[in-house]
This record gives C-alpha cells, structure tokens and sequence, in this order.
C-alpha cells in the first residue's frame, strides 16, 4: 500500500470536489500519462488552473499517486491469490506493517466480515505462493489463520464514462 493507512492523520480536511475536479480525476484514472495540456483541453480550464487543480488533488490527498497497469503473468509474476487472514484483536498496525514488507504484496485491506483481512499477492509461481504463505505469513504471530483463495484469471476495470467515486448528495451534478 502506497503511503499507508494513516494518510488521513496527515493531510487537511478532504475539500469537496467540483464538476472540473472529477472530470479531472476521471481522465487520469484513464490515463494517468495525460499531460497537462490535453487534461486542460479536455475539461475546459487554462493550463495553470488544471496545474493547480492537480496538485491541490494530490496535496488534500485524493489523488495518492501515480502508476502502470502491469499484466503480472507478463512480468514473471504467474501466480495470484487473495489471503484472507484472521486476526488478534487491535493487532492491524502491526500485522500491516509486517504484510506490507512481504514479497509481491499488492493491496491490504483491513475489512469487515468472517475475516480481518484480505491480502492481494502476485508471485513468481505456486511453489514461491506456498512459501509465502506457510512459512512467511503464518509465522507472523498476530496471524490466527488464513485462507488462500488462487486467482485463475483477471480482468482490471478500466474507468468509464460516469464511473469513478460516487458524489455526494449536495454535489453538483456532473455535466
């Protein structure tokens, strides 16, 4: 996880978002590449206000980085799956730290249901996913239990018209 879980302790108040900021928003989830030029263009604005919209973006931490769509078979990393992890109570900070530190650890999420956890990991091949998981994982003391769940194949949603965050109730409407 890019940044960590406690992003919100150091920036300000989320501002609320505009048309033009969520326009803004959706062409880079699209295409993070897009340069400023074409972002301006597109939504309407000069050059230097998309400028300072995206770094205002990025300094109230909406936007929290930029990255590449990988085809993780591509790159040497074959096998997938989803842990589910059950936890000690009040252990996440620990236990996040320690996930994080793992080979091939995509996205934690700390969730709610019949377990506490759920581990997104990208490996060389199964041999490499069993040792992560048996000796690593389970050799972290806060780990109850786990469930490993293989990903046969997968499909990344790229956004679209109308998606993105869902605005809130006194937002104006998108145009």
């Amino acid at each position: 996880m890019a940044g960590g879980g406690d992003r919100a302790e150091q920036t300000p108040p989320a501002r609320p978002l505009d048309s033009i900021d969520r326009d803004i928003l959706r062409i880079l989830q699209t295409d993070g590449r897009a340069s400023i030029r074409s972002v301006a263009e597109r939504v309407h604005v000069s050059r230097a206000n998309a400028y300072a919209r995206i770094n205002r973006l990025i300094d109230d931490g909406v936007i929290r980085g930029f990255s590449a769509r990988v085809n993780h078979e591509r790159a040497g990393q074959g096998a997938s799956a989803y842990i589910t992890l059950k936890i000690v109570q009040n252990s996440w900070r620990t236990v996040r730290e320690q996930l994080q530190a793992l080979p091939g650890a995509a996205h934690i999420a700390l969730v709610s249901g019949d377990f506490d956890v759920l581990l997104l990991v990208h490996t060389p091949d199964n041999r490499t996913l069993r040792e992560l998981v048996l000796t690593r994982l389970q050799s972290i003391p806060e780990v109850l239990s786990t469930r490993t769940l293989l990903v046969f194949e997968e499909t990344d949603l790229d956004p679209g018209p109308g998606s993105g965050p869902i605005p809130s109730p006194d937002a104006e409407p998108l145009q």
